[in-house]
């Protein structure tokens, strides 16, 4: 895929400045993978930002560190390369020098060591643990990326998936995750204006090539079934070859399972505007 055939770099950096989002409204883009660009308000909050031009990534990179100079939050679901995307953080905060970054509780010493930033500029989650930056609120759920691999010194998780509540809206990134006992409960306690959802399943393959897991397109349905989140947008699932899925499969079943819930996929770098989901 040519990059150029799709918003990227400066344009959309503008287009991200220049949307006006209303008291009750979100803005999204979306930058492929688990990565997406959220707008609360005059907020605006990179998810899982993935930077890196690897050589067999399917999408291109749309933006460079140092074009994102407009974050307020950066936030990043766990220590994986196309989560918290390590080589390119240190250039984000330079050139976005008020934005803080939220990780797993659990991570947050080492990953400020590792990557030379303040410990002040890194902001610690976890189930059940919030933390509050330009009026934006984050709060930690536990993710299973094939297991929930819960520290057994600390009770911290390495996984998470991320509650985002911020001018009058909530939304749900769930990061990488499979469904386990509890989660759907867990995830009740808020009400969703939109959920961002991993698809691209799980298999023998993957996980002997250390590639761990998330829902199936089908367990991603169910969890959105149980939600009734006001939009639901699936992701995870085009970036590399072998960790695929085909997303028609996804809107295709929720058509016919969950007709009643609004889904939409994305386009790279498009702007999206939604609302807060009527009570």
């Amino acid at each position: 895929m040519d990059r150029y055939d799709i918003p990227h770099g400066r344009a959309l950096i503008e287009d991200i400045d220049n949307c006006r989002v209303a008291a009750g409204e979100f803005a999204l883009w979306w930058l492929g993978q688990q990565s997406f660009v959220l707008k609360l308000g005059q907020a605006v909050v990179y998810l899982d930002p993935f930077l890196t031009p690897l050589a067999d990534r399917r999408v291109p990179a749309l933006l460079a560190a140092a074009e994102i100079r407009n974050a307020t939050l950066v936030l990043g679901s766990h220590d994986h390369l196309d989560h918290i995307d390590r080589e390119h953080w240190p250039a984000m905060a330079a050139a976005s020098p008020g934005a803080r970054f939220v990780v797993p509780e659990l991570l947050r010493e080492g990953l400020s060591r590792d990557l030379g930033l303040p410990a002040g500029r890194l902001l610690g989650a976890d189930e059940g643990l919030s933390v509050e930056h330009a009026g934006v609120r984050v709060t930690g759920v536990a993710a299973a990326h094939e297991f929930l691999d819960r520290d057994a010194a600390t009770g911290r998780y390495p996984y998470l998936c991320y509650v985002i509540e911020g001018n009058g809206c909530t939304l749900l990134h769930a990061g990488d995750t499979c469904v386990y006992e509890g989660l759907l409960t867990k995830l009740r306690a808020w009400r969703f204006d939109a959920a961002m959802l991993p698809i691209n399943g799980r298999d023998a393959r993957r996980l002997r090539a250390n590639c761990l897991g998330n829902m199936t397109y089908q367990e991603a349905a169910d969890l959105a079934g149980g939600l009734a989140p006001g939009l639901t947008i699936p992701a995870h699932y085009d970036m590399f070859a072998f960790n695929a899925a085909d997303v028609t499969e996804f809107v295709d079943y929720m058509a016919v399972k969950y007709p009643h819930l609004p889904t939409r996929v994305f386009r790279y770098g498009e702007r999206f505007v939604g609302e807060r989901k009527p009570a």
